[in-house]
């Protein structure tokens, strides 16, 4: 008896954002073959399932991709249900194709079950409309890293399209990546924001323009670079006054970059903005065993940099 293989989004990082679909597929699992990213809170849906981390970090890999296909094909051949889980969505940076490659030649039994993608979940808890009538009409995903090492970005086609770009894994060069995107042609008043750990209780957003890009802090993995105006239309619930910024400070500017590293020379227009400040006080990730929602915002609110957020941490290879 053949098995089946379930190609599975993980989502961006908060476990409410799991399709429920994905839940179902984990709760019946034999096997769970992660990425490094996934969450052991999302692991835990899958209690009866043998669980193998699969990933790759810090340009380290456990497995080969040569294996993980392996190891796919011949545990549903033996009969087990199979659950392949990435971050984010499979379809988008996952290499969903050369697992699909192999398991259409072993002439196994697959079904991919969509995610929701980062560039979303860091969208959605930063409030940046990725597209809007009047400032983008197109939507781009670009890798940072690719299998070759070299970039075959036409930057300059890229940048005529007027369009919101998300780079996934941006690396830490945004020096490069700004000198790229202004020899396009982007003005150097352009925002841009850093999103590390998106939809986590850890999530910081540091926001800047391209000018002073090349400045940004390296914020802990996994990351993405939003680019373009629609981040002028950013949003926060709650008035700039109520947590000490005056009101002449940009829409997307929350807190001052020099609160993030004393040693950086950031422009004014660099900020960073604690994720106590957008999460719902009903979100999981603000209930802890002691104390409740609002007392943990006012904590976080002071202290919104621990020593563990100061730690650089290299993003996840392509």
């Amino acid at each position: 008896m053949t098995g089946k293989v379930y190609l599975v989004g993980a989502g961006p990082g908060d476990p409410e954002l799991l399709t429920l679909k994905a839940a179902r597929v984990l709760k019946d699992a034999d096997v769970v073959l992660h990425d490094e990213l996934v969450g052991k809170e999302i692991l835990q849906l899958a209690p009866h399932a043998q669980i193998r981390n699969v990933g790759k970090r810090c340009g380290k890999k456990n497995i080969s991709q040569e294996e993980i296909n392996f190891l796919m094909v011949n545990l549903a051949a033996s009969g087990l249900q199979v659950v392949r889980l990435k971050g984010g969505d499979p379809l988008i940076f996952g290499r969903i194709g050369e697992e699909i490659a192999a398991l259409r030649k072993a002439n196994i039994e697959f079904e991919i079950v969509p995610g929701i993608t980062a560039a979303l979940g860091a969208a959605s808890t930063a409030q940046i409309p990725l597209t809007h009538r009047q400032s983008s009409h197109a939507l781009v995903f670009l890798a940072g890293h690719t299998a070759s090492g070299a970039d075959p970005t036409n930057w300059r086609a890229l940048v005529s399209l007027h369009a919101t770009v998300v780079i996934y894994m941006p690396g830490h060069d945004y020096s490069s990546i700004a000198r790229k995107l202004r020899s396009a042609g982007l003005p150097d008043e352009t925002p841009c924001a850093v999103v590390s750990r998106a939809t986590t209780s850890e999530e910081q957003v540091f926001s800047t323009n391209i000018e002073n890009l090349g400045n940004a802090p390296r914020l802990p993995a996994p990351t993405l670079l939003v680019i373009g105006e629609v981040l002028r239309h950013a949003g926060h619930r709650f008035s700039l006054e109520e947590v000490g910024w005056p009101s002449s400070t940009p829409a997307f500017a929350l807190q001052t970059e020099s609160e993030l590293s004393p040693s950086s020379s950031v422009g004014a227009a660099a900020f960073v903005a604690p994720a106590s400040c957008r999460l719902s006080q009903g979100h999981p990730a603000l209930a802890v065993a002691s104390g409740t929602p609002s007392r943990q915002h006012a904590e976080r609110r002071r202290h919104p940099m621990s020593a563990q957020h100061g730690r650089g941490h290299e993003e996840q290879t392509v």
